[in-house]
């Protein structure tokens, strides 16, 4: 995680340093403390807006360097449009477009949180900052060279202008938190798959124990213990060797039930010995997403100390061709006890979540319980990559999954499961089929890992499109979104909310 942009808070009393950001309505009308900043320069604000035809829309900005009357370097407007149009998950994206604003190179910033209206909320603040933070990120590490026009990841110092500096700070402590959890995220997905493998996945995650998450792996014995067949039959045709991680945060009651996240970790996937196309085959490093979420999200759930019992397991493998690779007409044999007749190896995600789902349900008997996965290629052709798909046994937690998505912006739709899709995964051989053909796929998948869930409450997000190489958003340049920390962490903040 990188701490090359540092945020702070400031009172509006305090004079503006280097670049000056401010904001707008479609009537180009500022704030009180925002208006008395600019002094005399909100007529050049209104010549330059007219000039560059600057309506004031949500999101659309007005750059102008040296501007006469302050002493700004730079001034930079950022329209919000209608103030009464203005939804909580706009202060994020006014933050992500004040940070896409910014050069690369190290830069003193001041952003005045007032709307026209007056000043900005601390939760809004808040969001200002983590909005500045999340399009901050830029993953480039194993860059030694840079083009003349990349100035590499943005290096700031930004002050941010509020009413309230101690509700805004108190606001954005567990905020931050939350952000670093998407970063994480991100982190993990963008890595090579020659340096992020099974193991060293896990001992990453084991990396959590520091901010107090209870870390157990599973090796390979461990998991031939329990009968994980289904998994280990995907780990069997790499040299790398797989790992299951439970982790716990126990930040709630002593005996209270635990709500639980499970993640698809596949490191890297060929596709096995159902070998899929080159092109593009290097994206397969990031079917570990849902993985990365859970990560990303026990470190901000543990990190902000939320006041729950939370479980957070993966199941971490590598989907390789080799000689003690699994077939086409395998039969394995998953902890649950059912069986499984594999039909396409490159259907391998679910085989992975089927023994931890089940591992999960039947020791933790979470309250409920949901995992993520970058489970099909048919959950794109069916939402593109603006939504990921949602299937679950519960009414109520896909109701609240559907509300907070919307809110948050990471937003679920809600495909169908029913019994008459299971006839499409029934084996003439086995207890199932690991695939029911090209019709309905991202549905027989999530029919498929309903039958290892038993009777929790579950949801299923396939976030195949949303997690990897989804397209460019305000808050986000990275090729790994961090999709679901935010979502999901929102989701056990209002569960603690209902239940104390």
């Amino acid at each position: 995680m990188t701490d090359a942009v540092k945020v702070g808070f400031v009172a509006f009393s305090a004079a503006p340093r280097g670049v000056l950001v401010v904001f707008c309505d479609e009537a180009l009308k500022f704030g009180e403390a925002t208006r008395k900043a600019l002094g005399k320069a909100a007529e050049t604000v209104k010549r330059a807006a007219a000039a560059n035809q600057f309506k004031g829309k949500s999101g659309s900005t007005l750059d102008i360097p040296a501007p006469e009357g302050i002493k700004a370097e730079r001034l930079i407007v950022v329209g919000v449009g209608k103030a009464a149009d203005i939804k909580e998950k706009d202060f994020l994206k006014f933050g992500g477009v004040t940070a896409g604003k910014l050069n690369g190179a190290s830069e003193t910033v001041t952003v005045i949180a007032e709307l026209p209206e007056g000043a900005m909320q601390a939760d809004a603040a808040a969001a200002i900052a983590s909005g500045i933070k999340l399009r901050a990120y830029k993953f480039d590490r194993y860059k030694t060279k840079k083009k003349d026009n990349d100035n590499g990841a943005l290096r700031a110092d930004v002050s941010i202008a509020v009413e309230d500096v101690a509700a805004a700070r108190k606001a954005f402590a567990p905020a931050a938190h939350v952000v670093d959890g998407v970063i994480m995220a991100r982190e993990l997905v963008n890595e090579p798959p020659n340096v992020l493998y099974p193991v060293e996945f896990a001992r990453r995650a084991s990396q959590l124990k520091k901010l107090g998450v209870d870390v157990e792996v599973l090796d390979v014995k461990a998991m031939e213990k329990l009968g994980m067949g289904a998994l280990l039959g995907v780990a069997q045709g790499s040299a790398k060797p797989g790992r299951t991680v439970i982790m716990r945060w126990n930040g709630g009651k002593k005996g209270d039930q635990p709500v639980a996240f499970v993640g698809k970790g596949v490191c890297f996937d060929t596709g096995g010995i159902s070998i899929k196309n080159a092109a593009s085959m290097e994206d397969m490093k990031g079917d570990m997403g849902g993985a990365a979420c859970v990560v990303g999200l026990m470190h901000a759930l543990a990190a902000r100390k939320a006041r729950v019992n939370v479980v957070g397991a993966i199941g971490l493998v590598e989907n390789m061709p080799d000689g003690n690779a699994q077939r086409p007409g395998d039969i394995v044999t998953s902890m649950s006890g059912q069986t499984i007749e594999i039909i396409n190896t490159d259907a391998e995600g679910r085989l992975v979540l089927a023994d931890v789902l089940w591992y999960v349900a039947k020791k933790f008997k979470p309250k409920f319980m949901i995992d993520l996965a970058t489970l099909t290629g048919a959950i794109m052709v069916a939402l593109g990559t603006e939504y990921a798909g949602m299937f679950s046994n519960n009414d109520e937690l896909a109701d609240r999954l559907s509300k907070i998505g919307n809110e948050t912006g990471e937003r679920v739709w809600r495909m169908p499961l029913g019994p008459e899709y299971d006839k499409l995964i029934d084996s003439q051989f086995a207890d199932m089929k690991n695939t029911g053909g090209r019709h309905g796929g991202s549905i027989t998948a999530a029919q498929f890992l309903q039958r290892f869930v038993d009777n929790t409450p579950w949801a299923h997000l396939d976030v195949a499109g949303t997690a990897m190489g989804a397209p460019k958003t305000d808050i986000n340049h990275s090729w790994g979104s961090g999709y679901g920390v935010r979502l999901l962490d929102r989701l056990v903040a209002e569960y603690y909310e209902a239940t104390k």
